[in-house]
């Protein structure tokens, strides 16, 4: 009788994972998805599904065996993360080293001739520096880390982050809503404080979302078998504990900090640099990473260079011109600009091609000592840029690269000189500790 229930204990750890899973107790207790053999599948002699059920009610009674606590140590999450992130890095690694050997970008040049080594991004939880290939992992990472200090942040980060489709988020946050407000509303009511797992809705519209168990958890509900009337089997539930004023009041809190999150992404890195005035401004090498080029696409490039001086011959409408222009920015991830300044000093910065002018306008003010003046920006060809013109990069003709001139209001230079001032400082001292000279 013994062994009929240990092989119950075991077929029931096997089936709380899902189908065709099984846990393990790995990564410090910490349970852990993994993929089941499929010779494990099924035994020609294992107890009917009822009697597994039946006889695993009946030893948790015997028992008395309460479900085991998920572990949220350090250590076992750092297990947990290790386990399911380094397939997820080893395959990003793959395909860019793949990419590269096949050339499915530009050719790759000599690092010590680029004007930037790369592109680089921020984590907004870490503050580490990150490689595009780098970014998602390294963000998965930290939140799962952040289950230590604060379940509820940790779990609203995962159901932002962790999904892509913007809907189906929006859904599991309006029904997990839902269940709140219910809550709060009928506290004494036992109805609302169970959620079926089994039950459709939340099958479709919840569980399927990414952290979403979590938040649930972070709020209070425990994972429970409870016996089903008119079926043998019992099913497992979602159940909150009675819950006092206060308790409510937090957890209206924690629903509104739900509703309220945003997806966790890298930030770029603008790698600001500060150069000595060079004959070389003008000269961009860029890495890889600034573009946007198939295989295919590379092979063409050379062919509409050699078209382009027929083209121009040919009589063509503005809107030809410009849906030309579109197709060539669009070859762009990203621009690097440059900024030339009245001492002669150059101000560089790396920017998505579709940032808008405002986002380089901030950029260059955050540079500047006195950046609270007012100044003008004039791009190649003399046109001046208006920093209240939302208007994207690309569309300024402003990717994958160019070297833009820095003035500061005449106006109100006028106005300081006739009041005896001088000349303010240009660039902020940690820039200036770092000037290099151009290659």
């Amino acid at each position: 009788m013994k062994k009929f229930f240990d092989d119950i204990k075991k077929d029931i750890k096997f089936k709380s994972a899902g189908p065709g899973k099984k846990l393990t107790e790995e990564s410090g207790g910490r349970p852990q998805v993994v993929q089941s053999s499929s010779s494990a599948k099924h035994h020609r002699h294992a107890p009917s599904e009822g009697a597994q059920m039946a006889g695993a009610a009946a030893l948790a009674r015997i028992e008395q065996h309460q479900r085991p606590k998920v572990h949220t140590s350090q250590d076992a999450i750092r297990n947990q993360v290790k386990r399911e992130l380094e397939a997820e890095a080893a395959s990003l690694a793959e395909k860019e080293k793949a990419a590269t050997a096949e050339g499915s970008k530009v050719p790759v040049k000599d690092p010590a001739c680029l004007s930037v080594s790369g592109v680089y991004f921020t984590c907004p939880l870490t503050g580490a520096t990150l490689t595009k290939s780098e970014r998602e992992v390294h963000i998965k990472e930290a939140i799962l880390m952040r289950f230590e200090e604060d379940e509820v942040e940790a779990s609203v980060m995962m159901i932002h982050t962790f999904n892509r489709d913007r809907e189906k988020v929006k859904s599991a946050v309006d029904i997990i809503s839902k269940y709140v407000e219910n809550i709060c509303k009928n506290p004494t009511e036992e109805k609302y404080r169970k959620i079926k797992l089994s039950n459709k809705v939340f099958q479709e519209k919840v569980r399927c979302v990414e952290g979403s168990r979590e938040f649930l958890q972070a709020l209070g509900f425990t994972s429970i078998m409870l016996p089903i009337e008119g079926q043998e089997e019992e099913e497992e539930f979602l159940v909150l504990p009675d819950q006092n004023p206060d308790a409510l009041e937090l957890m209206k809190e924690r629903r509104d900090r739900l509703q309220r999150g945003e997806p966790v992404r890298a930030q770029l890195n603008r790698q600001a640099q500060a150069f000595r005035a060079s004959p070389n401004a003008t000269h961009f090498e860029l890495p890889p990473e600034f573009y946007n080029l198939t295989a295919e696409e590379l092979k063409k490039e050379q062919q509409q260079r050699s078209d382009l001086v027929e083209k121009n011959a040919m009589l063509r409408t503005k809107a030809m011109r410009e849906k030309e222009e579109q197709r060539e920015r669009r070859k762009y991830n990203y621009t690097l600009l440059r900024i030339r300044l009245p001492d002669g000093n150059l101000l560089q910065g790396t920017f998505y091609a579709w940032d808008r002018l405002p986002v380089l306008f901030g950029f260059v003010r955050e540079s500047l000592v006195d950046g609270w003046q007012p100044f003008e920006l004039i791009a190649p060809g003399g046109q001046k840029l208006q920093e209240a013109e939302e208007v994207a990069l690309a569309e300024c003709n402003l990717v994958p690269a160019a070297l833009l001139s820095f003035a500061w209001d005449a106006a109100v230079q006028a106005d300081i000189a006739a009041a005896g001032g001088k000349s303010p400082a240009l660039l902020k001292p940690d820039l200036l500790e770092t000037i290099r000279t151009l290659s």
